[in-house]
């Protein structure tokens, strides 16, 4: 990941745009449009990162898994994709933070840019190309603000400079409001603006705050040019896809339309994509179950998707008590946590609760438990599998064999999921389907046992693993091997193993002398504490669960 910004890439060069047919739906146009890049053969995207004021919470890291998995999937089917997700290091809420922990805003924001690049990692999150902070682009915010007052749709004023909303006529096209209904910033600035709507791009500084020298006095930027610019700087006037949360279409992304479309006179991004927001709940839902409509695990929510205000209502967010993400990650892995968010589809909002992320980790061991059978089966481990890292590499003809028939069928039903407005809900469903399959396969077939030598059979539940090892990758699941929180490879699981190994022989004895009674209360005993067994044709095998 790099984290220092670059020059906007050439518009000249070009590449062949991908044969397959993707949908996105637009939130400038309110429906799903097929994604026709600029550039043939490549993308831009743009998402609104974190205020680097406070410890990233999960809802922080909903946008970037989001579109961790659409890059992802998006150079699987042939794109070349430049992301870059912003760092905003300078805000009146840093400034609060820092004189609250008698810190430098620059020592606050570094230590809570740190810790979301940590978690970051631990979500398997790899692919951001650039990381620009507000502060590292001063020189290109203030001209930017400076074209704006030249062509008359900012204006100065004691110091700060105020973007005129009244002289844009497609203010509001973003977020469908009109600019009667529209309230302005308040504050001390109120009485400096020629209306209550108008914005700030740069304010001019307070005693003891940081500040940088301008035309207009030392002061610092407003929140929304900050994208702007940075986005500008990177990746041109106009780009491909801008992202975020549904809680900035109105105002940030609607003054950055505002100020980067009357700057430059053309469109600043072509696709706006935004994400629902987290919201808190006490239910569960089962994931996987067939019931669920596409194996969806926020399904349930009663708040509409699209629906801004009741959103905002309901977020999990800094300001309303929201625990810090490090402290989830000590109870699940990052990859428990992924499912979760990516079981959704991207546009709704997400009921969250430990109850629900339970009920994903235990939908997840159902893959888990497949990894270590597929090795048993075949003596190959499940995460060096060769699977395809392009769409047409994986593109394969079946053949007379059923089993063979239907993993095409799943296939093909989970590209088709993504390929409509990237619908990871859905596609997840399709894995699920998928290892179900797998599993009844090699129970039908006696793959463990008697069966365990018919190269055929062994050939399509290779095929079967190989197809689903490629499509999870593509939304970056089951890259490698999930070490739970709270396990270690060290003498203590060693001594765990033994324990089990002594408990599972002491069960087999107790069947073998028909002592039903005793084992089955072995069984039941270990149940009880989360461990289950699991009996085999080769043997009985043990997995701790929640």
């Amino acid at each position: 990941m790099n984290t220092t910004a670059a020059a906007a890439p050439s518009r000249s060069t070009s590449a062949a745009a991908p044969k397959y047919a993707l949908r996105v739906y637009n939130t400038l146009s309110k429906t799903k449009e097929p994604l026709e890049t600029l550039q043939p053969g490549k993308v831009g995207i743009y998402l609104c990162g974190p205020t680097v004021y406070k410890p990233s919470h999960i809802g922080h890291m909903v946008g970037p898994i989001i579109f961790d998995s659409i890059k992802r999937y998006l150079t699987y089917v042939g794109y070349q994709v430049t992301w870059v997700v912003n760092i905003t290091d300078v805000d009146d809420k840093l400034i609060a933070e820092a004189s609250k922990r008698g810190m430098t805003m620059q020592a606050v924001a570094e230590e809570m840019t740190a810790d979301y690049h940590r978690n970051l990692g631990a979500m398997g999150i790899d692919t951001i190309d650039h990381f620009p902070k507000a502060t590292e682009h001063m020189a290109e915010i203030i001209d930017f603000t400076q074209k704006l007052i030249d062509r008359g749709f900012a204006y100065e004023a004691e110091g700060d400079v105020f973007f005129d909303v009244g002289r844009d006529r497609e203010y509001g096209k973003l977020s469908g409001r009109s600019l009667e209904a529209m309230q302005g910033e308040g504050g001390g600035a109120a009485g400096r603006k020629k209306s209550s709507t108008d914005f700030a791009l740069w304010k001019g500084a307070k005693p003891g705050e940081p500040s940088w020298k301008s035309p207009w006095g030392e002061g610092r930027p407003g929140w929304h040019i900050e994208c702007s610019a940075m986005a500008g700087k990177i990746l041109g006037e106009s780009f491909d896809i801008h992202g975020g949360g549904l809680d900035l279409v109105f105002p940030h992304h609607e003054n950055e339309v505002a100020q980067s479309e009357c700057c430059h006179g053309k469109p600043l991004a072509k696709y706006w994509m935004h994400n629902g927001l987290m919201q808190a709940t006490g239910e569960s839902g089962k994931v996987g179950g067939r019931s669920r409509q596409a194996g969806e695990v926020g399904a349930a929510s009663s708040v509409a998707e699209g629906d801004q205000a009741a959103q905002e209502a309901g977020k999990i967010g800094k300001s309303k008590g929201a625990a810090a993400f490090s402290e989830l990650l000590k109870k699940y892995a990052g990859e428990t946590i992924r499912f979760f968010l990516l079981s959704t589809h991207y546009r709704r909002p997400i009921d969250f609760s430990e109850e629900r992320i339970d009920d994903v980790e235990k939908g997840l061991d159902q893959f888990y438990r497949f990894f270590e059978r597929y090795k048993r089966v075949t003596g190959e481990d499940f995460y060096t599998l060769a699977a395809a890292a392009k769409r047409e590499q994986g593109e394969f003809t079946p053949g007379v064999d059923a089993i063979e028939q239907a993993v095409a069928e799943h296939r093909k039903k989970f590209l088709e999921a993504m390929d409509d407005d990237f619908n990871t809900g859905g596609a997840i469903g399709d894995l699920f389907e998928l290892v179900r399959l797998l599993n009844r396969f090699v129970d039908a077939e006696k793959l463990e046992g008697a069966g365990k030598s018919d190269a055929a059979k062994l050939a399509v539940l290779k095929r079967g693993a190989s197809v689903m090892r490629e499509l999870a990758n593509t939304v970056g699941l089951f890259r490698s091997p999930v070490q739970k929180p709270g396990s270690s490879a060290g003498a203590g699981d060693e001594l765990v193993g033994k324990l089990m190994k002594l408990f599972i022989e002491v069960r087999a004895d107790a069947r073998k002398n028909k002592n039903f009674a005793t084992a089955d209360g072995i069984r039941k005993g270990l149940a009880e504490i989360g461990v289950v067994l699991e009996d085999r044709p080769d043997g009985t095998s043990w997995s701790v669960q929640k």
